[in-house]
């Protein structure tokens, strides 16, 4: 007699199906969550200012990013190329903090409209 187990991910909002499991870390405890993909792309949405504002501190990292240079006298300019690029950001539409980490998806499409 054959046996066939199916496991069900259930997403732990709705109750619905869920798409996913998403990983995620917040003052230093690690989280797990089963969600579907609405609530999946809410939940990321909704923490996608503070990520962009964040800097990295281990883990994995994304597949398939590009790496933007940490530091800006890597990529040369310093000060006032984070300024020029903080200034742009916010007449384009973006969401840039004063000091800090400008997110690179930022520095990327400032780079590309330069």
């Amino acid at each position: 007699m054959a046996q066939k187990t199916i496991v069900s991910l259930i997403d732990d909002l709705s109750g619905e199906e869920a798409d996913e499991t998403v990983r995620f870390g917040l003052d230093g405890a690690q989280y797990e969550i089963d969600l579907s993909e609405k609530n999946a792309t809410k939940l990321r949405e909704s923490l996608a200012p503070f990520v962009g504002a964040a800097r990295r501190s281990g883990g994995r990292a994304s597949g398939g990013r590009r790496v933007v240079a940490r530091t800006p006298s890597r990529r040369g300019g310093g000060t006032d190329r984070t300024a020029d690029i903080r200034e742009w950001a916010r007449s384009n539409g973006y969401t840039v903090s004063d000091r800090g980490r400008i997110a690179s998806n930022i520095v990327e499409a400032y780079e590309k409209a330069h």
